[in-house]
C-alpha cells in the first residue's frame, strides 16, 4: 500500500526555480501593502508613473481596428516596426542596419535577453556580468545553463560622504581578466546602467570591446535607457568592426515610450548572431504582440520629428534634479545619474532604532532591506534594496545605499521628498 504523499513534496519543482529565496519585489510589495502609512508613494520598481504620449497611444489604439494586428506577428517581429528601428538607429550606429537580417523583435528586452542566453550558452559556459546587476540577468542564465562569473564595480570612495558621479564607479579590468576561463563565451553591458546610472565611458568600452575580442566573447549590451542619456553616451557596437562583429545591442519600446506593460523589445546585430536569437525566441515564446509592435513602430516613425527624444531626456533630468534637491536639503549623499532614471542614496546617516522589529524575511538580510522596510512603514515610501543585485560576498558595497526610481509624477517626487524629510529625526 502506497503512503499519502506530503503536502508540496508529490511534484518535486525543477532545481532552477526551487530553493530560491523570496524576492525582493514580493518583499517591498507585502510591506507596502501593510505599510501603516497610506497610501504608499512608490519610487521601487521601476515603471512610469504617467501615460506614454498621445501619438504613442493613439496608434496603439488605431491597431486594434486592424485586422492584421489581432493576428500573429512574424517570429522575427513586424516589418514596419523592424524597418523603423533600423532607421532610427542607422544614423546611431554610423551604418545602415538591414532590418530583415540585424533587428529581431522580442517579448520585452529581458525575454531578447533570454533569447541571447539559450540562442549561444550551452550548460557549463560562462558569462561575465558586472555588479551590481539587473536581477533577471542571473535567472536568464542559470536557465540556459550558464555559470556566472561576476565583477563588481568599484564604488566611489567618497560615496558615503559626499555627492558623487555615477561615472565614478569604475571597471577594474584586473578582475575581468581574473574572471575570464577556457569557459568563458559571452559578457554583459549595461549602459546607462541599472541601478547605478553610469554610462561607461568611451575608453573603458573599447578596452572592455578589445579584451572580447581578444578572448572571443560575445558582448551582450544593455542599452535599453540609451534615450535618456545626461552625459555623452558611446554605443560599443560602433568602436571598430571586430568588436561590432560580436555584438548584440538590446532595446525596449517600455522604456522609450513610457509604456513597460507593453513588452516590445528587440536586438540588433550582425545577422549571424540575429539568426540564432531569433532562433531561440520563436522556441520561447514564437511572436510578440501585434497591435503595440505596430505602435511602437508609429512611435519610432513619429518620435524625432515630434521632439520626442530631446523632450524626453530634458524631462527625466529634471525629475532626477527635482527629486535630488532632497537629498541635498538633508545632507545625504548620492550618486548622480548620467542616464536612465534611477537615483542612489546613500543612509549611513541614517540611525535606525536599536529596538525596532524586524520581520525575519528581513531581519537576517543587509542593512538596505532594513532601511527600505523602515522607510514603508514609518514613512510610506518605497524604495528597493539595491544588495539585490549583487552577490552574497560583494553586498557590503551597497548595505547603505537605496534605490530610486524618478519616473514619476512631478507631484509624487514632491511628496516623496516630504516623506524624506520626515528622516531628520534619525539623522546623526
Amino acid at each position: 500500500m502506497s503512503s499519502t504523499p506530503v503536502p508540496g513534496e508529490q511534484f518535486r519543482p525543477a532545481s532552477r526555480v526551487a530553493g530560491q529565496k523570496q524576492d525582493v519585489w514580493s518583499i517591498i510589495n507585502e510591506a507596502a501593502t501593510n505599510s501603516p502609512t497610506q497610501p504608499i508613494i512608490n519610487m521601487g520598481q521601476g515603471f512610469f508613473g504617467y501615460n506614454p504620449p498621445k501619438f504613442i497611444t493613439d496608434a496603439a489604439k488605431d491597431a486594434l481596428d486592424k485586422v492584421d494586428c489581432n493576428q500573429y506577428s512574424p517570429t522575427k517581429g513586424r516589418p514596419r516596426l523592424k524597418k523603423a528601428i533600423a532607421k532610427s538607429y542607422s544614423p546611431l550606429f554610423g551604418r545602415e542596419i538591414n532590418p530583415e537580417t540585424e533587428v529581431t523583435i522580442t517579448t520585452g528586452a529581458n525575454e531578447g535577453m533570454l533569447s541571447a542566453f539559450m540562442g549561444f550558452i550551452e550548460p557549463g559556459e560562462e558569462v561575465i556580468i558586472f555588479e551590481p546587476f539587473f536581477d533577471q540577468y542571473i535567472s536568464n542564465i542559470e536557465m540556459a545553463g550558464g555559470v556566472i562569473r561576476y565583477v563588481p564595480l568599484q564604488p566611489p570612495k567618497n560615496g558615503g560622504t559626499e555627492v558623487s558621479s555615477a561615472g565614478d564607479w569604475t571597471v577594474d579590468m584586473a578582475a575581468v581578466e581574473k574572471a575570464l576561463s577556457s569557459k568563458s563565451k559571452m559578457m554583459v553591458l549595461n549602459t546607462p546602467h541599472n541601478p547605478v546610472g553610469k554610462i561607461f565611458s568611451k575608453a573603458e568600452l573599447q578596452t572592455i570591446g578589445d579584451f572580447c575580442v581578444k578572448h572571443n566573447l560575445i558582448i551582450l549590451s544593455d542599452e535599453v535607457y540609451d534615450r535618456l542619456p545626461f552625459s555623452p553616451f558611446t554605443r560599443i557596437a560602433t568602436l571598430s568592426p571586430a568588436i561590432a562583429a560580436r555584438t548584440l545591442t538590446v532595446g525596449s519600446a517600455g522604456k522609450n515610450f513610457y509604456c513597460t506593460g507593453w513588452r516590445v523589445g528587440w536586438l540588433i546585430g550582425p545577422a549571424n548572431l540575429i539568426h540564432y536569437v531569433a532562433a531561440a525566441h520563436t522556441r520561447i515564446c514564437f511572436s510578440s504582440v501585434s497591435p503595440l509592435q505596430e505602435a511602437a513602430a508609429v512611435g519610432f516613425e513619429k518620435a524625432e520629428s515630434l521632439g520626442f527624444w530631446e523632450q524626453s531626456r530634458k524631462e527625466m533630468m529634471g525629475k532626477v534634479e527635482r527629486f535630488c534637491a532632497v537629498f541635498d536639503e538633508l545632507g545625504l549623499p548620492y550618486s548622480k545619474p548620467e542616464g536612465g532614471y534611477f537615483v542612489l542614496a546613500n543612509f549611513a546617516r541614517v540611525n535606525l532604532p536599536h529596538d525596532y522589529v524586524f520581520p525575519p524575511q528581513v531581519a537576517d538580510r543587509p542593512r538596505d532591506y532594513k532601511l527600505a522596510w523602515f522607510l514603508i512603514m514609518e514613512l510610506g515610501l518605497a524604495a528597493i534594496p539595491p544588495t539585490e543585485f549583487y552577490t552574497k560576498e560583494n553586498m557590503w558595497m551597497a548595505e547603505d545605499w537605496l534605490r530610486f526610481a524618478v519616473c514619476k509624477e512631478d507631484d509624487v517626487l514632491e511628496g516623496a521628498k516630504e516623506r524624506l524629510r520626515g528622516l531628520r529625526k534619525y539623522m546623526s
